[in-house]
């Protein structure tokens, strides 16, 4: 993939600034791989948490609707921040999470659809607290600390394309020889014109390679657009379609895991700064993410929308061309909303072949993980360095690939649900324990500078 773009670039193109003004013919393309890189993940939690719930097709369809109008709702507040303090003022696009839904069906399948939307609001309220309180707490997060947890992420990234990849668990294209092809034809498109091509080609390579492996996959059938035909052409989304629900137990586990998604929310962020501006974040930028994610959240419950969080697949994109400029980040939201009022226009985002996806993304993750490694090795790769991060990415990785290693007798179910089936949240509390606790000899001087130069300021609360 492309290299960011060179201080050349950035004075003579637009869309390698935040503020600058490409032509239409630039900004459609260019926002419209961002939304097909993130339609599916949005989409798909809905009709998980349908199907536990017992829902109707016209309560799943209201879910989905849902759930794409608050993506596009939440990714434009952290493109322009309410007062300052509601949002991040980064090009971050928001989605649904894959975070909550293991503890959402246990909810949904136990008590229904009512208690995970009240649930919802109290999980907003947490994250709300621990935005407001950020700022006491960001210094566990220096350079390799944050930089661990990027690069955990795009580690956890890999299963999800590999998946896609394969055509998608429990279908039956599932590891068929047809399924491979396409995924490959459909990377190896994107790697050509993102590294051979010239202008929007290499630019918008995820979107055309996509348009590519969609072409190719017509003869195999795997195109199938009866969803769209199915589909009404308007819809309006309902308030308080489902009644809320209160359940002490439910609102007591998720907001555990709200607790959790605002570490990775932070993660998120940390990696857009890093790949916009090359420095880590300030006190303001993770407060303002967190807040905003625990309103849009709380909002959210009154029309059954999913919790969101950041996208990271999307930041890879801005990693791999350079593009962030706010007006094709706002194109992409406003076509998240559209769609949301639209059901044939999301059904036509969501037909997209998983190989073809899964191709697409593939090299999109593999560059999260490689900007991970660029904070490590920031002010040399010492050995306390080596012993955070190596200890902190076999943990949780190790935990993750072991099934059932937190599920034995006596080990209380939530432990099992917060800590076993994320990474990202064992990586990143072991790293900042290590962090915390490992003396910092000499040979972290050149690492203290380093870091005080990304965040920008030395003296910065």
């Amino acid at each position: 993939m492309n290299e960011k773009a060179t201080v050349a670039d950035e004075q003579q193109n637009p869309l390698f600034t935040w503020e600058g003004k490409p032509s239409v013919s630039k900004i459609i393309p260019l926002g419209l791989q961002h939304v097909l890189a993130s339609a599916m993940g949005i989409v798909a939690p809905a009709m998980i948490i349908a199907g536990v719930c017992g829902l109707t097709k016209v309560e799943e369809t209201m879910l989905i609707q849902a759930s794409l109008i608050m993506t596009g709702l939440a990714s434009l507040i952290q493109l322009f921040p309410i007062g300052n303090k509601i949002g991040t003022g980064l090009p971050i696009i928001m989605g649904a999470a894959f975070a909550y839904v293991p503890v959402f069906q246990a909810v949904g399948g136990q008590f229904g659809i009512g208690t995970i939307l009240g649930a919802e609001i109290v999980g907003g309220i947490v994250a709300i607290i621990v935005g407001l309180f950020i700022k006491y707490i960001r210094h566990l997060f220096p350079a390799v600390v944050t930089g661990t947890v990027i690069f955990t992420i795009g580690l956890s990234l890999y299963p999800v394309a590999i998946r896609w990849m394969a055509g998608g668990m429990g279908t039956p294209l599932w590891g068929t020889p047809q399924a491979w092809l396409i995924a490959i034809i459909t990377l190896v498109a994107v790697f050509v014109l993102g590294n051979y091509g010239k202008g929007i080609l290499s630019l918008g390579s995820l979107l055309f390679g996509i348009v590519i492996g969609t072409i190719v996959s017509l003869p195999f059938g795997m195109l199938d657009l009866s969803a769209v035909g199915d589909s009404a052409w308007v819809a309006m989304p309902e308030i308080m379609h489902f009644q809320l629900e209160f359940q002490p137990a439910a609102m007591a586990t998720v907001a555990i895991v709200y607790v959790v998604n605002c570490l990775q929310n932070m993660g998120g962020v940390a990696m857009t700064v890093n790949a916009v501006e090359g420095r880590i974040p300030t006190s303001d930028e993770y407060a303002g993410g967190i807040i905003s994610l625990g309103i849009m959240s709380i909002l959210g419950a009154f029309v059954g929308a999913i919790p969101q969080s950041t996208y990271e697949q999307n930041t890879g994109i801005i990693i791999s061309n350079g593009v962030k400029n706010r007006l094709v980040f706002t194109f992409a939201c406003l076509v998240f909303i559209v769609a949301g009022f639209l059901p044939k226009l999301a059904a036509v985002l969501t037909c997209i072949p998983q190989p073809v996806v899964g191709g697409a993304v593939l090299g999109v993750f593999a560059t999260i993980t490689m900007s991970g490694l660029d904070l490590i090795v920031e002010g040399g790769l010492t050995a306390r360095k080596k012993l955070i991060v190596g200890t902190a990415i076999a943990l949780g990785l190790g935990i993750e690939q072991v099934s059932g290693c937190l599920a034995g007798a006596g080990m209380p179910e939530w432990v099992g649900t917060v800590f076993g089936s994320s990474a990202l949240v064992v990586s990143t509390i072991t790293a900042i324990l290590l962090n915390i606790c490992l003396p910092k000899g000499e040979e972290n001087l050149e690492e203290a500078r380093v870091e005080a130069q990304m965040s920008g300021s030395i003296g910065e609360d």
